[in-house]
């Protein structure tokens, strides 16, 4: 089948499947192009996710411009961001078409109640299987907590996280860490 148009249903089904964004696809799409396509390892997801979640805009759309740009560049990347964002706009579209009829109905507000924690889970799950893929163990899992609560308690600015876990990264590699 074309590239592109495969790639266009693959991020299509991941975008309409994916409740809670971005980080709530993150399973589906290394299902779909780890697994089932191999498009890229999973150190290369892993790497596209963390540059993904570096870049501005909405991670979900960047990390299928990567992917598609690394199947077949510029068109490629055309491909799978389309196939991201048009679920999501046509869902929406379909929402404000009809959000006055819903508005006050008790059983869709029960609904999205009962999908909040459902969306915490899909993106507490990818969270911990990164943390696995990036090698963070018990004696390392300080960085990230600090981040967060530096982040969220502090009010520290995430530019400011990420520079900082640049730099450290590069001192790390450069001079501190065993040669083998």
């Amino acid at each position: 089948m074309n590239i592109y148009i495969e790639s266009f249903k693959t991020f299509f089904r991941i975008g309409i499947f994916t409740l809670g964004g971005g980080y709530a696809m993150i399973p589906l799409i290394e299902e779909e192009v780890v697994n089932k396509h191999k498009w890229v390892s999973r150190e290369e997801l892993l790497d596209l996710i963390a540059i993904a979640q570096s870049c501005p805009g909405v991670f979900a759309i960047n990390i299928a411009i990567f992917i598609g740009y690394k199947l077949r560049r510029v068109s490629g990347a055309i491909a799978t961001s389309l196939g991201t964002a048009l679920p999501s706009f046509l869902i929406i579209l379909a929402i404000a078409i009809f959000f006055k009829q819903f508005e006050d109905n008790r059983v869709i507000a029960a609904m999205f109640r009962g999908i909040r924690p459902a969306v915490v889970a899909l993106i507490a799950v990818p969270t911990f299987r990164m943390a696995q893929r990036a090698k963070i163990t018990w004696t390392n899992c300080w960085i990230p907590i600090a981040c967060a609560l530096s982040i969220w308690a502090l009010g520290v600015s995430p530019i400011y996280i990420i520079l900082i876990a640049a730099i450290g990264g590069y001192v790390y590699g450069m001079y501190i860490k065993p040669t083998e």
